[in-house]
């Protein structure tokens, strides 16, 4: 039955013109009542038909709802997105897509859902919002590059994202090195890259994106540091259009630099991201070491003058940054 709906929609957003209930009958090989019935459980999710008596129905709108195929309207892409999913409910979309993947799913698969109810962080943390307030989503890249080559790719996404929410919202946002997005002092996206990989050779690589959207209140804990679209903005976005964009500037920056933080993007990160210049902390050997963060090299990593004046180049973990939570 969801295949049928499914398929309704795909056949309906394929023309601007009217399907009778008899063609979409024969091609989907059930009867005009079944066709009738699916019809009226899809207005009952959003979707909007028109229909008029022996020329059938049109598909007029869909859902506001974060759905496969408005998204898949606004979308022009060559590889990001090309295959994707809109799920109603996922516990994460990274480990939804990592199943796909293992079974050769293709390189630019996305996957975005409605909800995720286990939602992965940093540092094993969990990341979870109510029911279409936030877009949460992962897409699936099949580089020709070593482990140790593709480093350029959270910083690529991030570079994008923000300069997608900053183009269509725009809220000055800013990235917090590695892979936050902010405005303010709060955070508004969170990124993640995990990848699987066999000796010298990446098999796929998983980025993983959320962003704050509908949200009007956070949990007590995370209040004082997180924020969304709406909170700074006031106003209620076209989650599926601007879905379409994010993945789009995503497509641009990571492609049209080959994976790598360019100089050209390294220069745009540099410009955008909020850690550089301010006094950071971060534990090395179960050592609190304390500097001013000096700039991103060209792999990515943030490198801090300590306060004995010596330069330390920092790659993963945590780092805490002065006015930034």
């Amino acid at each position: 039955m969801i295949f049928m709906h499914e398929k309704i929609v795909e056949l309906l957003s394929q023309t601007e013109d009217y399907i009778s209930g008899q063609e979409l009958s024969t091609q989907l090989g059930v009867s005009r009542q079944a066709v009738w019935k699916a019809i009226n459980t899809l207005k009952s999710q959003g979707y909007v038909f028109d229909s008029i008596t022996r020329k059938g129905y049109k598909l007029v709108a869909y859902p506001e709802h974060l759905n496969t195929y408005a998204v898949k309207s606004h979308l022009n892409t060559n590889l990001i997105g090309k295959n994707l999913t809109v799920l109603d409910s996922v516990t994460s979309t990274n480990d939804y897509l990592k199943i796909l993947g293992a079974n050769g799913c293709e390189s630019g698969t996305l996957v975005a859902s409605r909800e995720q109810t286990k939602g992965k962080g940093r540092l094993g943390r969990v990341w979870q919002t109510k029911k279409d307030d936030g877009i949460a989503f992962s897409f699936l890249l099949r580089p020709d590059l070593a482990p140790n080559e593709i480093t350029g790719i959270t910083p690529l996404a991030g570079l994008a994202v923000c300069k997608a929410i900053r183009d269509y919202t725009g809220i000055d946002c800013k990235i917090k090195w590695p892979n936050d997005i902010i405005t303010g002092h709060k955070k508004l996206v969170g990124i993640l890259t995990e990848l699987s990989a066999e000796f010298s050779a990446v098999e796929y690589t998983i980025t993983g994106i959320g962003i704050n959207v509908e949200h009007t209140q956070f949990p007590q804990e995370i209040a004082h540091k997180a924020t969304s679209i709406f909170l700074e903005t006031g106003k209620h976005i076209d989650r599926n259009e601007f879905l379409a964009v994010v993945i789009e500037y995503l497509e641009r920056e990571l492609l049209t630099n080959d994976l790598r933080l360019t100089e050209k993007a390294l220069k745009e990160y540099t410009s955008l991201c909020a850690t550089i210049g301010r006094n950071v902390s971060f534990f090395r050997n179960s050592q609190q070491l304390n500097g001013v963060a000096e700039k991103i090299d060209n792999n990515g990593e943030l490198v801090v003058k300590l306060e004995d004046g010596t330069l330390h180049t920092v790659n993963s973990g945590e780092v805490t940054v002065q006015g930034i939570y």
